[in-house]
């Protein structure tokens, strides 16, 4: 005993110690290479290669052999974190291979020992099928030479048999990779093969035998295993594949040799082609079968906007766009699209960052965990997510330990919890007797049998096992239809091979009109020859799936349990819920402005009324009281325009809003029109009379009112004519400004959209930029005029001082509103405010510059009477106002003037008369008259000088006083004087006199 411990120590001691020199090195020491063979080291040299001795860990060599000899083994070792490589215990060698020709036989089978590539040392063992014989040795080996050490046998008809003959089927059942579908499929079709072959009512004369190599759902693995099973015998007689990846390759290959193509586990929408697969039939449905449900769903949940998220195969991309075109179909839009290879994490961040919600995931099961870790770390689950799923994953998928995940199982649970899958009904829910003599119950029964015990839930294809099934017994069933017609034309089943296309015809007219109970439903297919089906909603909850219904795209029938819960109140929105809200004005805002606005209109009635009741008073006479009412009209109007200004929404309806757009621009326009126009019209014609040459004093002294009025018109026409071309041309109508979206208070999945009415219309910036332009240079053109004549004076227009001011204001406000409106234009109130109370201040400061001081002169000074009324007052009445006294004496002067000048004329054509009778009475006298008169002459100081006659100057000579006329001729020189003494007496007591020396 202690020898035999000795030894053990002798011989663990190196290793052991080898062991710890790694472990302790953090590497693996070098080792040989096999014999005839070497090791090629990544990313190292030669030189390094001879001078290291320990590789770090996780390094990689593989193995190379020379000449014509392949590895046998492990070709690829990585260095442990231990010390050790893997699978260390496994021996590697470099061995000669014998002729692959030796590995099949034609109507037989050949067994390889050890399995695996005929290398030297292979021995082969050979059997031939029922109603054949063997002819030669029924063994070989390889030697090291590299060749068999016996001829290849043959196997010869037995025309003595009567047995059943063999019909062979090459099968692809993906045991492993992305969808390991074959761990329940294999056993469920296994099963099938049993009950058909002991029926004998179905292919007497002949067996079915299955011949299946796993796929491993990889297309570049199955195009080895493809041609391995066409170039080997036996002749099959139809290819059963899995995966949809694989059945595209095979179905599409299948042709050139003439094979019918049966699948249990494609979905891939590409596979109902005819024209590309014309020999494929399954009975697994198409995956386009999940998108009518998925619609309906969409409709049902009231879902317009959905996105999606899918692996980079054919299958899914297909699916994909049959959805996008049937989502499109029914309005829903598809807002975002996600595609990923190996690793999702980019897609799913886009997801959360363009704000999807429905999402449709189209992936293999290994994905889908990948897929769903991101989901958890990107927190894109919960009561605002849902996912749709394939529903054929196993019933623990997200619950299976992943080593390229680092997710834990809960972190899982809590991101899948919720999702809905749509699944193909793959199990009868019926309990009913088909083909087979079995209900799906009894099936599953069997079925968990033959799997020895295995969980469900950890087999995959459990799901798909009854679409296999089903499958064989198509076959078995479509065999079993050509046995007549092949034999009525001469032909059998088993003289099937590459080249006969009268059987595969026969085969492809029987499984096309197959119809029978399955334990997956009715067996049927279509033109394309795809299976019809219903399809099953469930959803997961509490971690466990739920059926919540049914739907039968043919009938387009949903079968509704009503039992789907939510991790909210119900099903979420299918995008964050965006409420559009007005922006309407602030009602105390408006109200103010309105009552100021209101005042001002009932302060515009008070001037217009006093101005039309006092229109006779000369004072207000000379102001232009037509001009003023204009003007009081057009600030009422402007004031008015203030309401329509301040209605939005949230008075009226939006198919009203154009009209209320309408009267602020017509009241606001023409508003503006009369008043300002009336001023500028006043100030225009002031400039324009006081400024005339000196020889044109005469003629400025005269204003004709009509020229006034049709100034204004002229400013009115041209805005009417402005006005009604804008309206004509590009009417006003209603637009709505978008705002940046807000968060609401509190926490909830909506966002708010602010939304702002405009009037506008399509070339608003161009009518603006015409508008403004024309009223800027008027606003400019009256603040110039208004300089001019700040200091005239003129009867006429008495109040042509205030009009100017006036005129400032406004062109002030006017000059910074415009452009601060047009700043402003998305703040409504701060718009509103600044525009209104504009108007407002440029109305009020028209007013009251305008009209209150001459109510003030009027109720002062008491200058009620008419001009007619002042002229009838005698001298006793007194006139405090010395302007207004200047102005009575200039024209009782100017009168006085011309009658004096009247006077003098007349006063002339008198003195020529009496010379002219002095002359003749002197020639008609007798000489002693004449004698005496001239010893006797009057004095020519006595004779009354006829400007004597004349009042002195500035005396009043009243053009109604009778008896200031002379009669045409008198009779002697005293009637002359007694007129002009007349003359003076009446002067003396003109009542006008006092009224020159005040």
């Amino acid at each position: 005993m202690a020898q035999l411990l000795f030894l053990i120590i002798v011989y663990a001691l190196p290793s052991l110690v080898v062991a710890m020199h790694n472990s302790t090195t953090g590497g693996c020491a070098i080792i040989r290479p096999p014999r005839d063979g070497g090791i090629r080291y990544r990313g190292l040299t030669q030189e390094q290669i001879r001078n290291v001795q320990i590789l770090p860990v996780d390094y990689e060599i593989e193995y190379i052999c020379r000449g014509n000899r392949v590895i046998v083994g492990p070709k690829v070792r990585k260095c442990l974190p231990n010390g050790t490589w893997t699978d260390i215990t496994l021996h590697s060698r470099c061995l000669l291979l014998c002729p692959r020709v030796w590995t099949s036989l034609e109507n037989g089978r050949v067994a390889l020992k050890p399995p695996g590539p005929p290398v030297e040392g292979t021995v082969l063992h050979y059997s031939c099928h029922a109603g054949f014989m063997l002819e030669g040795r029924n063994i070989s080996h390889c030697t090291k030479l590299g060749k068999w050490d016996s001829p290849k046998p043959v196997c010869l008809y037995d025309r003595n048999y009567k047995g059943k003959k063999k019909l062979y089927i090459g099968a692809l059942f993906p045991m492993s990779g992305g969808w390991p579908g074959g761990q329940a499929c294999l056993p469920s079709a296994q099963m099938a093969l049993d009950l058909v072959n002991n029926r004998t009512d179905i292919l007497p004369d002949y067996e079915l035998e299955l011949i299946y190599y796993d796929s491993m759902c990889d297309p570049g693995e199955s195009t080895k295993l493809l041609y391995d099973l066409l170039y080997t015998e036996p002749i099959k007689t139809v290819l059963m594949p899995g995966c949809s990846s694989v059945s595209t390759l095979v179905a599409e290959a299948a042709r050139m040799w003439n094979l019918i193509v049966l699948s249990y586990g494609s979905s891939s929408p590409a596979l109902s082609n005819r024209n590309r697969f014309p020999t494929f039939f399954r009975t697994h449905p198409s995956a386009t079968l999940h998108n009518p449900t998925r619609v309906r769903l969409f409709q049902k949940w009231k879902w317009t906007k959905i996105a999606t998220i899918q692996q980079t195969t054919e299958v899914f991309t297909s699916t994909l766009d049959d959805l996008e075109q049937r989502v499109k179909e029914a309005g829903i839009e598809i807002s975002v699209r996600q595609s990923f290879l190996t690793d999702p994490a980019v897609a799913v961040k886009n997801l959360k960052r363009q704000d999807a919600r429905i999402i449709v995931g189209l992936f293999y099961e290994t994905e889908a965990r990948k897929v769903f870790c991101e989901v958890f770390k990107e927190k894109l689950y919960g009561k605002k997510y849902v996912w749709f799923l394939i529903g054929w994953y196993a019933d623990n998928w997200f619950k299976i330990k992943d080593p390229s995940i680092n997710c834990t199982i809960e972190n899982m649970t809590e991101a899948v919890e919720g999702h809905v899958t749509t699944e193909i009904v793959m199990l009868n829910p019926e309990t009913v007797r088909g083909a087979s003599n079995l209900t799906s119950q009894e099936f599953l029964g069997a079925l968990m049998n033959r799997l020895g015990g295995k969980n469900p839930e950890e087999t995959g294809g459990f799901q798909e096992a009854p679409l296999a099934y089903d499958a064989v017994w198509a076959l078995a069933l479509a065999l079993n239809k050509t046995v007549a017609p092949l034999k009525a034309k001469g032909r059998r089943l088993e003289d099937f091979n590459y080249n006969n296309h009268d059987i595969t015809a026969e085969i492809y007219r029987a499984l096309n009109t197959s119809s029978f109970e399955g334990v997956s439903g009715h067996v049927v297919f279509d033109a394309q020859g795809s299976r019809m089906a219903m399809t099953l909603i469930e959803q997961l909850q509490g971690g466990s799936y739920k059926k919540i219904g049914y739907y039968d795209s043919s009938q387009k029938n949903l079968s509704w349990f009503g039992n789907d819960v939510w991790i909210g109140a119900g099903p979420p929105a299918d995008s964050t819920i965006v409420i559009e809200e007005f922006r309407y004005l602030s009602q105390k805002l408006f109200a103010a402005v309105s009552v100021f606005a209101g005042l001002g209109i009932l302060l515009g009635i008070v001037c217009l009324t006093f101005n039309i009741y006092n229109s006779n008073v000369r004072y207000i006479q000379n102001s232009q009281p037509y001009l003023n009412n204009m003007t009081a009209v057009g600030c009422m109007m402007a004031l008015a325009a203030v309401f329509p200004l301040g209605i939005d929404g949230h008075h009226i309806h939006r198919s009203q809003f154009p009209v209320v757009c309408q009267f602020r621009l017509w009241l606001l326009g023409l508003g503006f029109s009369l008043a300002y126009g009336s001023m500028f019209t006043k100030i225009w014609w002031v400039h324009n009379l006081f400024t005339k040459k000196e020889e044109k004093k005469e003629k400025r002294k005269h204003l004709e009112p009509w020229k006034l009025y049709a100034t204004v018109g002229v400013l009115l026409a041209i805005d009417i004519l402005s006005l009604m071309i804008w309206q004509i041309v590009d009417p006003l109508h209603i637009t709505v400004e978008k705002f940046t979206r807000e968060a609401p208070k509190g926490d909830l999945d909506v966002l708010i959209q602010p939304l702002l009415e405009h009037c506008t219309s399509e070339k608003m910036n161009t009518w603006l930029g015409v508008v403004y332009g024309y009223k800027g240079l008027l606003l400019l053109l009256g603040i110039f005029l208004a300089y001019e004549t700040k200091s005239v004076s003129t009867e006429k227009i008495n109040d042509h001082r205030a009009v100017g001011m006036a005129i400032y204001n406004v062109a002030v406000l006017c000059m910074i509103t415009a452009p601060v409106t047009m700043i402003l234009t998305s703040q409504q109130d701060a718009s509103f405010a600044f525009a209104a109370l504009a108007i407002v201040f440029s109305v009020y400061i028209t007013l009251v510059v305008l009209f209150v001081p001459k109510m003030r002169r009027l109720i002062t000074r008491g200058e009620w009477q008419s001009e007619q009324q002042d002229t009838l007052k005698t001298g006793s009445s007194t006139n405090n106002n010395d302007e207004e006294k200047s102005r009575q004496l200039e024209r009782e002067n100017r009168e006085l003037q011309k009658i004096i000048q009247e006077k003098e004329q007349r006063v002339s054509e008198l003195r020529n008369q009496l010379v002219e009778r002095q002359a003749l009475r002197n020639r008609r006298r007798p000489s002693s008259g004449t004698n005496q008169n001239h010893s006797n002459p009057s004095p020519p100081s006595s004779q009354p000088d006829p400007k004597s006659l004349l009042p002195p100057p500035g005396y009043p000579n009243p053009a109604s006083d009778n008896h200031s006329s002379l009669p045409p001729s008198f009779s002697n020189s005293s009637n002359l004087y007694q007129a002009d003494s007349k003359i003076s007496r009446n002067h003396c007591h003109n009542s006008q006199i006092p009224l020159l020396y005040k």
